[in-house]
């Protein structure tokens, strides 16, 4: 699963958050729903990032989103899709085909989940720092929408996820699904099969421990 990541200061990360600031969706949304757009630090759902996407021209473009759909009669967005089932499922379909995103950032977070042998009860425990091996930027494959509220309409994303790599299966048997950059524009291109990309996802990945 995600449920945060992080923006470092790095250039790497910053010429997307610098890019989004640009976009004249950024204020509107940022007053609309009364929520700054974050630059740098750990991220949470709901909070306004710089995520890639295609212009209505197809070019490869990065705008201001929410992290999360929302849903009638609740209070929680839905901020992950599981890989395998997000096709098929009526909130997801239509941006699996037509509305796929990335959301640049320099790692995700993820707590050790603990499972007690002897009374089958789950605990958290340990929070790790995770990102692929030998990369500048985690490009963290997601599904957007459009979505209207106070006036406006913004976009919102979720992140998709997958099961775990082998080398970090003991802190999550999920993790979301890392594209290496050459194929972001692959991936935003509904044109494309969005199964095809996923199998392609990133494996080799190095945490350790959060501070």
């Amino acid at each position: 699963m995600c449920c945060r990541f992080y923006i470092s200061k790095s250039p790497e990360i910053q010429t997307y958050t610098e890019k989004a600031q640009q976009s004249s969706l950024t204020s509107p949304m940022t007053i609309a729903l009364s929520r700054p757009f974050k630059t740098e630090g750990e991220i949470r759902p709901t909070d306004i990032v710089s995520v890639i996407a295609p212009s209505r021209s197809g070019k490869e473009t990065v705008f201001p989103m929410v992290w999360g759909f929302t849903i009638p009669r609740s209070n929680n967005p839905v901020v992950n899709a599981r890989v395998e089932t997000a096709k098929d499922r009526d909130i997801f379909r239509e941006s699996w085909e037509h509305r796929r995103c990335a959301i640049p950032c320099s790692w995700y977070y993820e707590w050790e989940h603990l499972k007690n042998e002897f009374t089958g009860k789950s605990a958290t425990g340990d929070k790790y720092m995770i990102q692929p091996r030998n990369t500048a930027v985690t490009f963290l494959a997601g599904l957007y929408r459009m979505e209207s509220s106070k006036g406006i309409k913004y976009p919102v994303f979720t992140v998709l996820t997958r099961d775990s790599a082998p080398g970090i299966s003991f802190i999550h048997d999920r993790m979301p699904v890392i594209l290496p950059q050459t194929l972001v524009g692959d991936w935003i291109n509904p044109e494309n099969k969005a199964d095809e990309i996923v199998s392609e996802a990133l494996n080799d990945m190095v945490f350790e421990k959060a501070v």
